[in-house]
């Protein structure tokens, strides 16, 4: 009796697991992730493949689906003049968070040169490590000052949350 006793609770054991398991992998890709999941300060890393170029900077979201971010394009003493990252409030954005920790996001350009001129970057991306980690792909990249439209881009990035959980 006690042998079939620790069977029966052996293949319970068992059969517990797996079966949540099968229920989860039917489930239906809700992850729990909203324009909350992203809030405070992200670093991060791009390569554009077609230039080529890389920049590194900084985004802050805020939580209610709108960032601003600045950045220094690699070379840009060369190529642009540029000698430190750009100025607070000149690329500003907006985004959305799917529930599968999917999403898209605008990047509006305000350039300087020429006085006026804007631009528009398209992304779609995916965050991993609960919100600590963002993964990027430009879709559409509008140039500040484009008489043509999108040009076309191999572009990717990748953001690391880099404050503390404390506080945000």
């Amino acid at each position: 009796m006690k042998r079939w006793l620790f069977q029966g609770m052996l293949a319970v054991a068992i059969a517990l697991p797996a079966l949540s398991g099968v229920a989860w992998a039917g489930g239906t890709d809700d992850f729990g992730c909203s324009n909350a999941t992203l809030k405070g300060e992200y670093a991060f890393g791009v390569t554009d493949y077609t230039l080529p170029q890389v920049v590194a900077g900084i985004k802050i979201f805020d939580g209610n689906g709108n960032f601003s971010q600045r950045d220094y394009i690699g070379d840009s003493l060369r190529t642009m003049n540029q000698k430190d990252f750009s100025p607070k409030g000149q690329e500003t954005g907006t985004y959305t968070v799917n529930s599968d920790c999917t999403g898209s996001m605008v990047i509006n350009l305000n350039a300087p040169v020429p006085i006026g001129s804007t631009g528009v970057i398209n992304i779609m991306f995916v965050i991993s490590n609960g919100g600590r980690h963002i993964h990027e792909v430009v879709s559409e990249f509008t140039p500040p000052g484009s008489t043509t439209g999108p040009q076309p881009t191999q572009t990717s990035a990748d953001d690391w949350k880099v404050a503390s959980e404390r506080g945000n």
